[in-house]
């Protein structure tokens, strides 16, 4: 509360809690660089350009860098997207063709929430909307792949440009894959059961919001974000760190560099095991781009790590058959090599 609001014996108005945040924010975003480097090299008295120093400047400089775009961005974002609630975004996909379908569900996925937990309740509500199988995989695709706070941390450490090649990359594997395993014409690998609930869905209701309630639940949602995914974070800037710090560019480019033609699959084989939080990866990704390894490469790690993901696998098991995960996995792996590849021939 101001002085002036405990004055007056009354609460602070949300549009100045929203004023005093921002200003909040910007102070610290732009003091946290120099109070990192003040802290490694000052107070603990390292040496600059030392592996040591380098490394925990890194760390220092990141923590608080990400944990202000996630309290700061994924506010905003998340504030946008309750314009886009799951009931709005089904009733939006029923009756596309599968091409417009496949396109407008994997735009949806970038904002609309998705996690391993909610994988089987979105599918079964796909599937009750009558929603074609294609449609709803490239949603299953687009929304842990292009994922908004991969989106937001990308942004804010490396510009727009890779933001945004990122999202077309993501983008491209979720409508391909969604337009293969839809010409595929694989509904036999649903679990009977699923398509027994089509048509039960009922009549679907929307809830209105005010302004101050999106607010609110926004910050609820990104506090709670940032609580769940903090130790992801903190394990990703500490690798990140020690890659910065002590990882020499030479084995770098030699596992992930131009010159060998399989760094794009090995970096995906690499990724299947460490799966992650995508927030986690960001700060190895800033550091393996550091270190030379191309764009291409980076983001085909990066988005192995977040989209072949095992917990997902393994909750979908219960919707669908073993074949079709297997060829859901096949399908985004392709897409993944294949972006790999590409952004490694287009961009130097």
């Amino acid at each position: 509360m101001t002085a002036l609001s405990l004055a007056r014996g009354r609460r602070p108005s949300l549009p100045m809690i929203v004023t005093v945040s921002v200003i909040a924010w910007l102070i610290a975003w732009f003091a946290e660089t120099p109070l990192a480097d003040w802290l490694s090299y000052e107070v603990l008295g390292l040496e600059r350009g030392s592996h040591l120093g380098g490394a925990v400047d890194f760390f220092l400089a990141d923590v608080p860098k990400v944990l202000l775009l996630l309290l700061g961005i994924v506010t905003v974002v998340t504030l946008i997207r309750s314009y886009f609630p799951p009931e709005r975004v089904r009733a939006a996909l029923v009756g596309r063709g599968t091409l417009a379908g496949s396109a407008a569900s994997a735009a949806f996925g970038i904002v609309t929430p998705f996690c391993s937990c909610s994988a089987v309740p979105l599918f079964i509500g796909f599937v009750e909307a009558g929603i074609p199988l294609g449609v709803t995989f490239a949603f299953l695709i687009s929304s842990p792949m292009v994922n908004e706070v991969a989106l937001v941390l990308l942004w804010g450490l490396f510009g727009p440009e890779i933001a945004l090649v990122y999202v077309a990359a993501g983008l491209t594997v979720a409508i391909t894959g969604g337009l293969a395993i839809g010409a595929l014409h694989l509904e036999r690998y649903v679990e009977p059961y699923v398509w027994e609930l089509q048509g039960r869905g009922g009549q679907m209701t929307e809830v209105r919001l005010t302004w101050s309630d999106r607010i609110t639940d926004a910050w609820r949602y990104t506090v709670d974000l940032v609580h769940r995914i903090t130790p992801y974070l903190l394990i990703g800037i500490g690798i990140g760190a020690l890659i910065h710090g002590y990882a020499p560019t030479e084995l770098v480019a030699a596992i992930g560099g131009r010159s060998n033609p399989f760094a794009v699959p090995l970096v995906v084989l690499i990724a299947i095991p460490l799966y992650s939080n995508a927030a986690g990866t960001i700060p190895i990704v800033q550091a393996l781009l550091g270190k030379g390894m191309p764009l291409g490469t980076t983001l085909a790690f990066m988005m192995a790590i977040t989209a072949i993901s095992l917990p997902e696998f393994i909750i979908l098991r219960r919707v669908i058959k073993p074949q079709l995960i297997a060829i859901f996995a096949t399908v985004v792996t392709i897409g993944i090599l294949c972006i790999g590849y590409l952004f490694n021939a287009i961009i130097p």
